[in-house]
């Protein structure tokens, strides 16, 4: 295995590890200030009739916003993405 596979499958293991983790963090967080906002469980069973479609929906908007949110900050916290250096062209010159 090359040096830069080994590199890459180093960065690759620790995206995943970082942003399981995060997610695992942030979902109890979230859980915490749901009960604290709602004084109730966040809702885990769709199918139980005391679950509003409202709650089902903020529940599932909130924890895709926290699970997009760590996977984005992991990717640039382990060098995953790359920032685009886009030189402007010079203009054509006219004469």
């Amino acid at each position: 295995m090359s040096k830069k596979n080994k590199e890459e499958s180093g960065n690759h293991m620790a995206f995943t590890l970082g942003t399981t983790g995060g997610i695992i963090v942030l979902r109890k967080v979230l859980r915490t200030a749901w009960k604290k906002a709602v004084g109730k469980e966040p809702p885990t069973d769709v199918t139980d009739p005391k679950v509003t479609l409202i709650e089902a929906l903020a529940w599932t908007v909130a924890m895709a916003i926290i699970a997009e949110t760590t996977r984005f900050w992991i990717a640039v916290a382990t060098g995953k993405r790359k920032a685009a250096v886009v030189t402007p062209e010079a203009p054509p010159e006219s004469d």
